[in-house]
């Protein structure tokens, strides 16, 4: 049996580093944790950098996992099969909603919307497509940004900006807010994109319990919210109904 290859080992240890600390890790702490003089551990960086397994964080000279490593041996679901097997379930949702409903993925640097069913007889005013709106304004960039990293990172560098009075604009909110769409299994937005409109969503995952898009509904306020403003709970429970069918579409929560 051959040995083990010491760059490896070294540069499995630094990713492993990484991975434990939600801040970027500076060179002269990982070249003292792990026992490495700076020009070896900064050598392995450059190299995990240049495959796509490490970043240094802008406007910042401390280094941090990539997003493409989160999504190593991870299903790439074609997006022509996930609308294959979320169209009849969104259809329902929206017949059962009453309010127009989409489903997302996140997709290469951008939102892409994968299916909309709009409501006949919805008003016009409610148009707003959420692939063209930044994440944080949305019940579905929401879904995406609390668990794709790779959604996350995308506004790591940019200003949250506010489309009206009601958009969060403070990264220490939209991290609270995240952290509750997380373990409340939905999301929801009430005039934060755009005036006289509220929505909710729900993740979709595959296989694998990664989520890999999500769907929702979108209307106005008095419809999706009830008379104080809060989402309805039956619109919640049909949401998360839709989000977690379409996922057993895709194998996850069946046995194996």
């Amino acid at each position: 049996m051959p040995g083990s290859v010491q760059s490896v080992e070294r540069a499995a240890a630094i990713l492993r580093l990484l991975a434990e600390d939600a801040e970027p890790v500076a060179l002269s702490r990982i070249a003292e944790t792990l026992g490495l003089a700076k020009g070896t551990a900064h050598g392995l960086l450059q190299t995990l950098v240049s495959v796509g397994f490490a970043e240094q964080a802008p406007q910042s000279t401390g280094y941090r996992i990539a997003p493409a490593l989160f999504r190593l041996g991870a299903s790439r679901i074609d997006l022509n099969e996930l609308r294959s097997r979320a169209i009849n379930w969104t259809d329902a949702l929206a017949a059962r909603s009453g309010a127009a409903t989409r489903v997302v993925a996140y997709r290469d640097g951008r939102v892409v919307t994968v299916h909309d069913v709009f409501r006949p007889d919805g008003p016009a005013t409610v148009t707003t497509d959420d692939s063209e709106v930044p994440l944080h304004t949305t019940a579905l960039g929401k879904i995406l940004l609390a668990h794709d990293p790779g959604a996350y990172r995308s506004i790591d560098a940019i200003n949250l900006d506010s489309l009206t009075f009601h958009t969060i604009t403070n990264r220490v909110q939209l991290d609270r807010e995240l952290a509750r769409v997380r373990d409340e299994g939905w999301a929801t937005e009430v005039d934060e994109c755009e005036p006289d409109r509220a929505a909710i969503a729900a993740p979709i995952r595959d296989k694998g319990g990664s989520v890999v898009a999500a769907v929702g509904v979108h209307g106005r306020p008095e419809q999706i919210c009830d008379t104080r403003g809060r989402p309805r709970q039956v619109l919640i429970a049909h949401v998360v109904r839709a989000g977690r069918s379409i996922s057993r579409e895709l194998g996850h929560g069946r046995s194996r």
